[in-house]
C-alpha cells in the first residue's frame, strides 16, 4: 500500500472542463477532502472507497487506485522497486493482468521497456500471467522519474451502466449527462423534460437521480477480480432500496424507434413508473401538469447529424415553442454550434466550458428561469 494506514489515491476521470462538477458531486457523497485536477478529481481513501465510488459516483468515467509510488532513475532501478511492490496485497495469483506504460520528463523514456519490466516482475514474484488482452489492468506512469502505479478498478467504462441496451445515433454518456444536468443545478426534486430524448438518456438519469438509485446497481466492476475484494462489504454496499418520487420525467423525438428504444432502457433501469416517452415533434411539445422544472436538450448539430444550414430553423423554432409555452421552467441546451445556440433568441447565461464528446467540442448553454 501507499501508506502504513492503507490508504492511497484515488483518481476519479472527469471530460475535461468538468472537473469541478465532479468534484462536488464527489464531496456530496461524503468523500473526504476531494481535490479537482485536470483530467478529474483525487481523493485518499481505502477499498471501500474504491468500491463506493465506482458504485455511487454518476460522473466518474473511471476510478483508478493509485496503490504504489517510487522513484526510479533507470530500467535497472525500476527492475529492482517493481519488485519489491508488494504485488500479492493488491492482485490474485490466477487472474491475468496487462501492464501499460507513459513516461513524460523521465530518463526513463522508453514506455514499452518499463511495461515489460514491471510485467516481469509481477509475474516473478506473484505468479500471475501478464497477457495484452487481459480485462485488468496495471497502469506506470513515470514523470518526473517518479513511477506511480494504478489499477484500473472500474473495467468497463463507467458511462455503461449495464442496464441500457438500445441506443440511437450520436448518443450521449450517462456520465457526460449526469454532470450536464448538476451543471443546469439539477437534484432530483423536480421534473425533467427532453424534446429530443434520443435513446433517453438524460431522462432515465434524471428519473434515477430522484428516486436515489445507485448507477453501478447493474453491473460488475474490476475491483471485483482483485485481491483486495471483500464480497460480503461488497454485497452489504451494493444493498439498499429505491426512494420514491411523485414527479414525472418525459421524453419526445419523432424517431418512433428512439422512443421505443428509451421505452426498453427505461423498463431495464426500473424507472417505467415515472418516465413517460412519446413520439411527437418538437413544435408539439407542451409543458406538463404539475410542477415546473428543467427542460434539457441535446439536439442535432451540423457537424454530428445533417446539414447545419437546415437546423437554423429547427432551433429557432425549438426557442419559440420554449420562450412562449415554458414560462417559470429553466432550459439546458447541449451543442458543438454557438451560432445555432443563439438561433433559439433563449436568454443564456455565462457559457459554459468546452466538453469533448464524441470527437466534438460541446458547450452547455444554459437558461435562468424563463419569463
Amino acid at each position: 500500500m501507499d501508506t502504513d494506514d492503507g490508504t492511497f489515491e484515488i483518481f476519479l476521470s472527469a471530460p475535461p472542463g468538468l472537473e469541478d462538477a465532479l468534484c462536488a458531486e464527489v464531496a456530496e457523497r461524503g468523500f473526504a477532502d476531494p481535490v479537482a485536477v485536470p483530467g478529474g478529481v483525487t481523493l485518499r481513501g481505502g477499498w471501500p472507497e474504491v468500491w463506493r465510488a465506482n458504485l455511487e459516483v454518476r460522473g466518474a468515467g473511471r476510478v483508478l487506485a493509485r496503490f504504489a509510488s517510487f522513484r526510479a532513475m533507470h530500467l535497472a532501478q525500476l527492475d529492482k522497486r517493481a519488485h519489491k511492490v508488494p504485488w500479492a496485497e493488491v492482485l490474485r495469483p490466477n487472474v491475468p493482468v496487462h501492464v501499460e506504460a507513459t513516461s513524460r520528463k523521465s530518463r526513463i523514456y522508453h514506455a514499452g521497456a518499463a511495461a515489460e519490466r514491471i510485467s516481469t516482475a509481477i509475474s516473478e514474484t506473484l505468479g500471475a500471467t501478464v497477457t495484452s488482452d487481459a480485462a485488468l489492468k496495471v497502469m506506470a506512469r513515470i514523470e518526473d522519474d517518479l513511477c506511480t502505479l494504478s489499477l484500473d478498478t472500474s473495467g468497463q467504462p463507467l458511462h455503461r451502466r449495464g442496464h441500457k441496451e438500445a441506443v440511437g445515433k450520436a448518443p450521449m454518456r450517462e456520465t457526460l449527462a449526469a454532470l450536464f444536468l448538476r451543471e443546469c443545478g439539477y437534484t432530483g426534486t423536480e421534473p425533467v423534460v427532453d424534446p429530443m430524448c434520443g435513446s433517453g438518456t438524460f431522462v432515465i438519469e434524471a428519473a434515477e437521480i430522484a428516486l436515489g438509485l445507485k448507477p453501478g446497481r447493474s453491473r460488475s466492476f474490476g475491483f471485483e477480480a482483485l485481491a483486495s475484494f471483500d464480497a460480503e462489504a461488497w454485497t452489504s454496499m451494493r444493498q439498499g432500496s429505491p426512494g420514491a418520487t411523485d414527479l414525472r420525467f418525459h421524453g419526445f423525438d419523432r424517431d418512433a424507434g428512439a422512443i421505443r428504444f428509451s421505452q426498453q432502457n427505461a423498463a431495464k433501469a426500473g424507472v417505467s413508473d415515472v418516465t413517460n416517452f412519446a413520439c411527437q415533434p418538437v413544435s408539439e411539445l407542451q409543458p406538463p401538469e404539475g410542477p415546473k422544472g428543467l427542460v434539457i436538450i441535446n439536439p442535432p448539430y451540423g457537424a454530428r447529424i445533417g446539414n447545419r444550414k437546415l437546423l437554423f430553423g429547427l432551433y429557432a423554432s425549438m426557442g419559440q415553442v420554449l420562450k412562449t409555452r415554458f414560462s417559470g421552467w429553466r432550459v439546458g441546451i447541449i451543442t458543438s454550434d454557438a451560432g445555432l445556440a443563439k438561433a433559439t433568441g433563449l436568454p443564456f447565461l455565462p457559457i459554459g466550458p468546452t466538453i469533448p464528446h464524441g470527437g466534438l467540442k460541446v458547450q452547455l448553454f444554459r437558461t435562468p428561469v424563463l419569463r
